[in-house]
């Protein structure tokens, strides 16, 4: 599955999240970090819907630029 993630700018750092999958979050200081964060992020969050016999949401967002 592919999942569009948001990535947003901070003082010092960056944080993301995944708009399908409530509740999954993370930082980091660089972009590399924020992705690999986020991988281990979602794979440990669909890992525990898993787990709890809970369904594995399908990715419904997507992201487009639009420029003004």
């Amino acid at each position: 599955m592919r999942y569009a993630i948001i990535i947003e700018k901070a003082e010092g750092n960056y944080s993301a999240y995944v708009p399908d999958l409530p509740g999954c979050v993370t930082t980091g200081i660089t972009l590399e970090e924020i992705e690999k964060n986020m991988k281990e992020a979602i794979q440990f969050h669909l890992d525990g819907l898993s787990e709890e016999g809970l369904p594995i949401p399908e990715p419904t967002t997507f992201c487009e630029y639009i420029e003004a």
